[in-house]
């Protein structure tokens, strides 16, 4: 790897180490991409700077003062590993641009990621976005995420949390022919004698507690019925084949319900949560490529947000 030397004390250990390990100047200048004055120059610059001779040069050959064969006992390890973070760094970032790894809930990626896909893709092809679907909290940090879009608002320190669009509203839903069959819930509450297609969350025991709102006040109804899993999609797949009432975000089952394969019920006792939040660690190096798709996401949330989200 070729470094751009200067007059710093990196830059002049580096050349020191070249000359003290190739004992030819010729050969470390090359090595280092510079020309050969350059490099005497450097060198002496450091020797001026500890105030002893370290590199003995005549015309026939090169050597080492005992200045210098401590000195580069010495600092050969440290600039090995100060090479090999300066390396890593540079690696990091090059993965920064040409991958953007993304953890994002299930309907997330439905209603904020894949509407920008063919766009973003068509501007930035050379970009791999590698999107996780999952509704379990993560470590962003831990697992290297680069962004996260989430259905409540990160609560860990040093997160910058952009909220995405406005609120969205989780519905009951059943297909016709089941309402057909078992009648309409009248409440909440009559949930408890129907057929209910509960989920659970990833490395969740129990299913999630299905939310609605009386009066300004929230309560939580623990469902049973034929299926858990822990995919809402395969939910909503079994409502449509009539096999019992699901519980989705009334976004992402808009096209089941505007065909009729779906209805609402419940409806008076659903009321609109907060939205969604598009979460990002501070120390995240904003390349120009993150933040374009920041934009991206951000753009897609506010025209996802309407009456009915």
């Amino acid at each position: 790897m070729i470094f751009s030397l200067s007059n710093t004390d990196f830059g002049q250990l580096r050349a020191f180490v070249a000359v003290a390990e190739a004992l030819n100047y010729t050969r470390a200048a090359e090595g280092l991409g510079i020309t050969n004055s350059a490099l005497s120059r450097t060198v002496r610059l450091l020797e001026e700077s500890v105030g002893v001779r370290l590199i003995s040069r005549t015309t026939r050959r090169v050597a080492l003062t005992t200045a210098g064969d401590q000195l580069l006992q010495r600092v050969r390890p440290a600039i090995a590993e100060l090479e090999s973070a300066m390396g890593q760094a540079r690696r990091y970032s090059e993965r920064a641009v040409d991958v953007v790894r993304i953890h994002t809930v299930a309907v997330g990626a439905e209603l904020l990621v894949r509407p920008i896909l063919r766009s973003f893709s068509d501007t930035y092809p050379e970009v791999v976005l590698d999107v996780t679907l999952g509704d379990e909290p993560i470590d962003m940090a831990a697992a290297d995420y680069d962004l996260s879009i989430r259905a409540a608002e990160g609560g860990e320190r040093e997160m910058v949390t952009i909220r995405l669009g406005g609120e969205f509203r989780q519905i009951a839903v059943a297909a016709p022919d089941y309402i057909a069959r078992y009648g309409t819930p009248g409440s909440p509450h009559d949930l408890l004698a129907h057929r209910c297609l509960a989920w659970r969350l990833p490395g969740q025991d129990r299913p999630a507690r299905w939310e609605f709102c009386e009066n300004g006040r929230w309560f939580n109804i623990v469902v049973d019925g034929p299926m858990i899993a822990n995919s809402r999609e395969l939910a909503v797949q079994a409502a449509i084949d009539g096999l019992g009432i699901a519980y989705a975000i009334e976004k992402s089952v808009s096209g089941h319900l505007n065909e009729g394969r779906l209805v609402r019920i419940l409806e008076p006792w659903s009321t609109p949560a907060s939205g969604f939040y598009l979460c990002y660690p501070v120390d995240r190096p904003m390349t120009p490529t993150l933040r374009v798709l920041i934009d991206a996401i951000c753009s897609s949330g506010a025209s996802s947000t309407d009456a009915r989200i």
